[in-house]
């Protein structure tokens, strides 16, 4: 009854609209006063910020803050595939037939999350990660390969949480909530960089100007507010590190594994 009570609430406060309201609000003079405040619940680490707390005009522009310069170390390794982000790795593992399998009890295909893309065929038996950001967590998001953007896509969806209840209770979030698919082409082969918007994200925005060839680390895109980041690698293009990577807290810049010619 408990579940299903939640899942009701949830379903209904995951409207774009409610998102959007709160997204207004994050970006108004407004909301500076919670600055602080949010920085403190979470246990944000202020001093990584790239200005002073006082500096930040919008709670908006506190959560999409950059670093200080140095502070994330890019794997320099030329076949090493990197964390974009800052985030818990909630799943990982091979593809089967297309298919994600348990990712919090459920199974996801590699045709819904990608939109029934053409795509899609690359990834049918190829690798996921999965990165959940939480307000904690820095929310720009970086290239993990070093590469050429072949196509990008804006697919609609909802805003439903992504965090271990949203995953675990509401139907397949990943695959229906509003997302922005980046393709990359990279010496080995293909990524695609899925960026799941979530509750209380107004939008994911590309960082500007994007150019069509980027090197690892370099900015691609940003939450504003806590999301997750799927990470797909084509068929036979990527081995993991050797203490996995399930359940890991990694830091953006950090080797994930290798890449390697199919």
């Amino acid at each position: 009854m408990t579940k299903w009570l939640l899942r009701s609430m949830t379903e209904l406060s995951s409207r774009k609209w409610i998102s959007s309201l709160t997204g207004r609000f994050a970006q108004s003079a407004a909301s500076r006063p919670f600055i602080s405040r949010f920085a403190k619940t979470y246990g944000i680490k202020i001093e990584e910020a790239e200005k002073p707390l006082s500096q930040y005009m919008t709670l908006n522009e506190f959560f999409t803050r950059r670093l200080k310069p140095g502070l994330r170390e890019i794997h320099e390794g030329i076949d090493s595939l990197v964390s974009p982000v800052d985030a818990l790795i909630t799943g990982a593992g091979p593809i089967s037939s297309g298919t994600i399998v348990n990712v919090k009890g459920q199974d996801y295909t590699i045709e819904e999350l990608l939109n029934r893309s053409p795509r899609t065929a690359n990834y049918m038996n190829g690798y996921y990660i999965v990165l959940y950001l939480s307000p904690t967590d820095y929310h720009r998001i970086h290239t993990p390969v070093s590469g050429r953007i072949v196509e990008r896509e804006h697919v609609l969806g909802r805003v439903y949480p992504v965090n271990d209840f949203g995953l675990r209770h509401m139907r397949r979030v990943l695959s229906r909530n509003e997302r922005l698919i980046t393709y990359m082409q990279h010496s080995a082969g293909e990524t695609a960089v899925v960026k799941v918007g979530a509750m209380n994200v107004s939008s994911i925005q590309y960082v500007q100007p994007l150019r069509p060839e980027m090197a690892k680390g370099e900015e691609l895109a940003y939450f504003e507010f806590g999301s997750t980041v799927v990470l797909l690698l084509e068929d036979g293009t990527f081995t993991p590190r050797d203490n996995g990577l399930l359940g890991m807290k990694v830091r953006m810049g950090e080797r994930l594994g290798a890449l390697q010619d199919n």
